[in-house]
């Protein structure tokens, strides 16, 4: 059954390049922008690398509802808030260097068949331990996939230490997380908050 986090509706993607090179920095960005421009929790927000001839990155895509956000309004506040440089797509907008400009196109065409998700609906429930029914139902996740045993069934009340990091996965239009076994017999997502330790406050 579609929870009520499903990626449904009409979204706006908007890319952006503004010269993140790390996961870190542009996890940072993402929730900068989520939180200076007040958002609401039907966006999803995901990262994207990439690498086009000598310029490699971490590029970003936020899919806002159109029924929530008004776009016309957001683009504008985006530019504002964005460096020097930084590359902006939205559909037939742009805003930018070429090189920028492009990378942000990628970004915007990347969901949901591809992207690491920072923020998506119900990742404010996402700390501490829940249960997969917890995952499954309260969040916009729709699919967890064991490492090395990916046709494991899991049952509801199974526990996922979260880390407060929680950071899903579009899979050919699915939001898929991958788990790992953890101490104590729970699971956790695959992906440690080592590498984005300036976010841990954000989520």
């Amino acid at each position: 059954m579609t929870s009520p986090h499903h990626a449904s509706g009409v979204h706006s993607v908007i890319g952006v390049d503004a010269g993140t090179a790390t996961l870190r920095e542009a996890d940072h960005l993402i929730h900068r922008v989520l939180g200076q421009l007040a958002l609401t929790e039907g966006v999803f927000a995901c990262t994207h690398l990439y690498r086009t001839g000598e310029r490699r990155g971490t590029a970003v895509s936020l899919a806002v509802p159109e029924a929530d956000v008004d776009v016309d309004a957001l683009w504008p506040e985006l530019l504002g808030m964005l460096p020097e440089g930084a590359g902006l797509a939205l559909a037939g907008r742009s805003h930018g260097p070429d090189d920028a400009v492009d990378t942000a196109r990628l970004a915007a065409a990347a969901p949901p068949a591809s992207g690491r998700a920072v923020a998506y609906p119900g990742v404010a429930h996402l700390t501490g331990t829940v249960t997969v029914a917890d995952l499954l139902d309260r969040t916009a996740i729709e699919q967890l996939v064991v490492l090395g045993a990916p046709a494991a069934e899991l049952p509801p009340a199974t526990r996922v230490l979260t880390q407060d990091h929680v950071r899903p996965e579009w899979r050919d239009g699915v939001l898929t997380l991958t788990l790992v076994p953890a101490a104590g017999g729970l699971l956790a997502p695959f992906e440690v908050p080592n590498p984005t330790p300036c976010c841990a406050d954000h989520i």
